[in-house]
C-alpha cells in the first residue's frame, strides 16, 4: 500500500464490528455511546491499537460517506455517497460559484447552481450533518483519552506520549469542522468533551464566539501538534494549524467584524520562512495526478485528504466524485485514469474568461477541455454546455497507470503551500502591518512562472487580480465561495456569472445568501435554533 499513515487498513478494522452510535441527531442533540456500546467503549480501548483506529476514523470521515462499509446512509436523510464530506464541501463552495455548475437534478442539488436553495435543502442538512457528526466522534475519543482513563487503563508510557499527539490532531480536525460550520452556516451551537453526557439542546453560539473558540482552539494545541514535516503523510503537524488560523484571520472581518490581516501575514509568513514546506518545483499537473503524494507535489501540501483505489472503497465520495462527475461528452475516460464519466461538473464562462484566452493555451492551469463543448451553457443538465475540466486525473505523472480506475488514487490538496503565498499577497495589499509589497509580487510571479503565465509588475498586483489569480491557481480546491464573499463578490451584482440568481445570463442575489440556511431537520431536531436572516 502507498500511504504510510494507512488509515484505511485501520478504517477497514473498524467497519468490522463497530457499530456507531453517534447517530444523525448529533448535531442538534450532543449524544454519547452507551456504555455497552462496542466503538469508543471501555472494551474498545482495552486494545492499544484502538486509539490509532479511532484517530484514523476522524480523518477518514473527510473522505468517505456511511461509516459501515456497506456505502449505506449512516445520518438519515442522506445517502452514503452524498454524505461524503469532501463530496459535499466541494458543493458548496465550488457548484455555488462561478467556478462549477452540475449537470444533475438529484433532489434539491440544482438550487446549488442558481443560488436559490432553502433550508429543507437536503445537501446542506449533508454536510451540516457530516461535520457535527465528526465533532462528537472527536469529542467522545477526548473524553476516553483523558490522564485519568488512560491509567486506569494501564497505558504504558510510551503510547500515552503518543496519545498526547492524537489528541492534539482530534482538537485540530474538530477546529476545522467547526470552521467549516462557521463559514457556511454562522451562528451554530458549539460541543465539547467537557459537556454532559446525554441528551440536551446545545447552546448555538454567535459567529464571532464560534471562531474566538476555533481561535483558542488552535493556538493551544500548538504543544502538542507534531513539528512541522515530521508526521505520517496524511496527518497534521503544527504547520496545518497555524494554515488554518492564518485562513480564519484572512476572513476575520467576515466573522466577527474585525479585521486581523497583520495576524494572518505574520503566520503565512512563519509557515513560508520556517515550516520547512516548499513550493514545488515540478509542472503544475503534479499536484493534482494519481501519485500527489510522492512525485514533489507533496513539499507544498501541508494537508492531504488522503485517497487510495485499493484501500478506499468510496465509489462515489470524495476523488471519485470530482473526477468521474468531471468526466463526459467526447471526454476519454481512460485518459484520465477512470473507468467512466458521470457528465456532470463542468466550469462556467466567466471563470474561463479569466484566463488569457478562452482555451486557455498560455497559462497551463487552465485544464479546460474544449472538444465538442460550448463556451455558454444555454442548458445546465446538458454535460456538453460548458467547459470540461481535466485538473484532477487518476493517472501518475509519468503516464503510468493508477491502482485502480474505479477510485483514484489522487490526494486532494486542503490546504498547499501556494495559497499560503496568495494569502499573505492578500493581507498585504488590506494593509497587514509587517507585510511586504515587494516579497508579495515575488510570491505571486513564483506561482505564475510555474503556471507559464507572464508574470506581473507591482501596478497591476491589486485585490481583483488576487482574486482572479486564486481562482487560476486554487479553482475546484474548495476556496471559492470563501474567497468571493471575502471579496463582496458572492452575492449581489457587483459579479455575475451564468445561471446566477436563475437565469441563464445571470443575474444579482441578495446578501443573505452569504450564509446558507440552518438545515430545517436540524431546527426541528433543536427548537432552540435559530434560522439565518433571510430563510
Amino acid at each position: 500500500m502507498k500511504r504510510s499513515f494507512k488509515y484505511i487498513s485501520y478504517f477497514l478494522l473498524l467497519i468490522v464490528g463497530l457499530n456507531m452510535t453517534l447517530i444523525s441527531c448529533s448535531q442538534d442533540l450532543e449524544v454519547t455511546p452507551k456504555d455497552d456500546d462496542e466503538f469508543l467503549s471501555e472494551t474498545f480501548f482495552s486494545d492499544p491499537a484502538s486509539y490509532k483506529q479511532v484517530l484514523a476514523k476522524l480523518y477518514s470521515g473527510l473522505y468517505v460517506g456511511g461509516n459501515d462499509g456497506d456505502g449505506k446512509a449512516d445520518i438519515s436523510g442522506i445517502g452514503g455517497d452524498f454524505s461524503s464530506y469532501l463530496r459535499l464541501l466541494f458543493v458548496m463552495q465550488e457548484v455555488t460559484t462561478d467556478e462549477a455548475i452540475i449537470a444533475w437534478a438529484d433532489g434539491a442539488l440544482p438550487t446549488m447552481n442558481t443560488q436559490v436553495w432553502s433550508s429543507n435543502n437536503e445537501f446542506l442538512y449533508g454536510i451540516y450533518s457530516r461535520a457535527f457528526y465528526e465533532i462528537s466522534i472527536a469529542n467522545e475519543f477526548l473524553r476516553q483519552t483523558t490522564e485519568e482513563k488512560l491509567v486506569a487503563r494501564g497505558v504504558d508510557a510510551a503510547l500515552k506520549t503518543e496519545i498526547v499527539t492524537y489528541r492534539a490532531e482530534a482538537r485540530f480536525l474538530r477546529a476545522f469542522f467547526y470552521t467549516q460550520l462557521m463559514d457556511l452556516f454562522g451562528n451554530v451551537p458549539i460541543t465539547t468533551e467537557n459537556d454532559a453526557v446525554g441528551f440536551y439542546y446545545p447552546e448555538q453560539k454567535t459567529r464571532a464566539e464560534v471562531f474566538a473558540y476555533i481561535e483558542s482552539e488552535l493556538k493551544d494545541i500548538d504543544a502538542n501538534l507534531a513539528a512541522s514535516r515530521s508526521n505520517e503523510y496524511g496527518r497534521i503537524d503544527k504547520t496545518a494549524a497555524k494554515f488554518l488560523l492564518a485562513q480564519i484571520y484572512l476572513n476575520s472581518e467576515v466573522y466577527t467584524g474585525t479585521q486581523k490581516y497583520t495576524e494572518s501575514a505574520a503566520l503565512s509568513n512563519d509557515i513560508i520562512t520556517s515550516s520547512g514546506y516548499s513550493f514545488a518545483e515540478v509542472p503544475y499537473r503534479f499536484l493534482f495526478a494519481a501519485d500527489n503524494n510522492r512525485n514533489g507535489a507533496q513539499t507544498e501540501t501541508i494537508f492531504p485528504v488522503v485517497s487510495d483505489g485499493n484501500a478506499i472503497r468510496a465509489i462515489g465520495g470524495g476523488m471519485s466524485f470530482i473526477i468521474h462527475a468531471s468526466i463526459g461528452g467526447s471526454m476519454d475516460a481512460a485518459a484520465q485514469g477512470m473507468d467512466g464519466g458521470w457528465a456532470g461538473l463542468r466550469a462556467r464562462r466567466e471563470f474561463v474568461q479569466t484566463f488569457p484566452d478562452a482555451t486557455a493555451t498560455r497559462d497551463v492551469r487552465g485544464t479546460f477541455y474544449t472538444d465538442g463543448q460550448t463556451l455558454d451553457i444555454a442548458n445546465v443538465g446538458t454535460f456538453t454546455n460548458g467547459y470540461a475540466v481535466t485538473k484532477f486525473t487518476n493517472v501518475n505523472s509519468n503516464g503510468s497507470v493508477a491502482q485502480r480506475n474505479d477510485v483514484p488514487d489522487t490526494d486532494f490538496p486542503m490546504f498547499r503551500l501556494s495559497d499560503v503565498y496568495l494569502m499573505y499577497a492578500e493581507a498585504t495589499l488590506r494593509g497587514a502591518t509587517g507585510g511586504n509589497a515587494t516579497t508579495a509580487l515575488g510570491y505571486v510571479n513564483k506561482i505564475r512562472a510555474r503556471a507559464k503565465a507572464t508574470p506581473i509588475v507591482a501596478a497591476n498586483l491589486n485585490l481583483n487580480f488576487i482574486l482572479e489569480e486564486r481562482g487560476r491557481e486554487l479553482f475546484w480546491e474548495c476556496h471559492r465561495r470563501t474567497d468571493l464573499i471575502r471579496f463582496g463578490k458572492f452575492t449581489g451584482g457587483d459579479k455575475i456569472w451564468q445561471w446566477k440568481g436563475g437565469v441563464q445570463n445571470g443575474t444579482a442575489t441578495s446578501s443573505f445568501r452569504n450564509l446558507m440556511p440552518i438545515p430545517a431537520t436540524a431546527i426541528q431536531a433543536n427548537p432552540t435554533l435559530k434560522q439565518n436572516t433571510g430563510y
